[in-house]
């Protein structure tokens, strides 16, 4: 069985490729999340008149990964005490959210956000916002890392410290760490 997630922590690109390297993830789904225009374009969403973010939506299998654990990943891996920034990108567009499908996952995600507060001097700023309508992102956004990201001096400078941190951080939980 997979449960999904829905999470966004900047730039839909760097939080893809982290996910795609944690065993029990099956799929990483980029898309736009939290706003008002209907069918929104990346264009659009990087001008950051929607109020969408970019986020991504995580497909895991429970049995291997627990909802916590991906959360206490999510933190690790990109910074929630910047608000509606993750380093060069700037606006609400790349802030820092979590959108639970049930009240199941808005619990698992204020213990995360409670775990992530006690491990950080700053503030968290990620916020927990309701549940709404998934735009998946154009095609050539999916997979990115993989296709086109390392070509890319942006992801190039962003991606690799990501999954330095998730290999370290959680070696027993990265395909490429277990695998190595």
């Amino acid at each position: 069985m997979t449960d999904y997630v829905t999470l966004a922590g900047g730039c839909f690109w760097c939080t893809e490729a982290v996910f795609k390297d944690v065993i029990g993830v099956e799929s990483a789904e980029s898309g736009y999340i939290g706003g008002h225009v209907p069918n929104p374009t990346y264009k659009q969403v990087c001008g950051g008149d929607t109020g969408h973010a970019e986020a991504i939506r995580i497909g895991f299998d429970p049995e291997q990964l627990k909802l916590g654990d991906l959360l206490d990943i999510f933190f690790a891996t990109h910074d929630a005490t910047t608000l509606n920034r993750q380093g060069n990108d700037v606006g609400t567009q790349y802030r820092s959210a979590m959108f639970p499908a049930d009240d199941a996952q808005k619990a698992e995600m204020e213990a995360a956000l409670e775990r992530a507060q006690a491990d950080s001097p700053k503030p968290i700023v990620t916020t927990i916002e309701p549940m709404d309508t998934w735009y998946e992102a154009e095609g050539y956004h999916q997979d990115y890392w993989e296709t086109s990201g390392r070509s890319n001096p942006y992801c190039m400078a962003v991606i690799p410290p990501k999954l330095q941190k998730l290999r370290k951080s959680f070696a027993a939980r990265s395909k490429a760490a277990v695998n190595a």
